[in-house]
């Protein structure tokens, strides 16, 4: 039974052993000129002019929440796209209120203005 599973442990160990190998020739091939404006920290063509630690504005959350449930709608649509002929008429209706709802709640978020940015 163990038998079975010597192809994938081979396959993990090379690829472990180029992962290594390549970061090791890496360093020991790879220059060696530290600079410090090199090293300093940078940010979108700035420097940095806050602690890395502040806090951030609801709204970024709320955008990254939006973008999760918009790509979930991908996630469901794609597969229904390439059987909907298939499944019939009833899907055609389950994935139109889907579609309605999640619109729904983009009207609502548009609305309440959380699509703002000052």
């Amino acid at each position: 039974m163990l038998a079975e599973y010597l192809p994938t442990l081979l396959f993990l160990i090379v690829a472990a052993g180029i992962g290594i190998a390549l970061i090791a020739i890496g360093n020991v091939l790879g220059p060696k000129r530290f600079d410090p404006e090199k090293l300093s920290p940078y940010e979108c063509g700035f420097n940095a002019f806050e602690d890395a630690r502040m806090r951030f504005d609801v709204r970024y959350y709320l955008i990254a929440i939006q973008f999760i449930i918009f790509d979930l709608e991908i996630i469901f649509i794609v597969p229904w796209t390439l059987v909907f002929t298939e499944i019939g008429p009833r899907a055609l209706v389950t994935m139109g209120l889907f579609v309605g709802m999640l619109f729904l709640g983009f009207i609502y978020v548009w609305k309440r203005g959380a699509l703002e940015w000052e």
